[in-house]
């Protein structure tokens, strides 16, 4: 059985819950988690190195580097394909002001 996955700490809920390709006929949709969408935007917006944003997620610099290799692979099939872009779900906490951490759980992942 394996282990269950311990909630990863992300600032806030994205802003934009999708992103809808223009012009082109719509080939379906990939889903992000939330936390994968963390990783995005602490590393390629934010342009922390691993480590550092590993911390700030709570998770290990490994962990941080497969959330971050698979929501670069989500945005690419997106982006290839013509398909929606959704972020949703995941298992996370906001990290609120200073030291609180205030807890919510994202919901499931739902099918690819």
């Amino acid at each position: 059985m394996p282990r269950p996955t311990k909630p990863r700490y992300v600032s806030a809920y994205p802003v934009m819950a999708a992103f809808v390709p223009r012009g082109v006929k719509i080939t379906g949709e990939v889903l992000m988690t939330v936390e994968e969408f963390e990783a995005i935007r602490l590393s390629d917006f934010e342009h922390l190195d691993q480590e550092s944003a590993a911390i700030m997620m709570g998770v290990s610099r490994h962990t941080f580097g497969r959330l971050l290799a698979k929501a670069r692979s989500t945005v690419a099939n997106a982006l290839v394909t013509g398909k929606e872009l959704k972020i949703t779900g995941g298992n996370y906490e906001l990290r609120g002001m200073g030291c609180k951490r205030h807890m919510h759980r994202g919901g499931g992942r739902g099918n690819r």
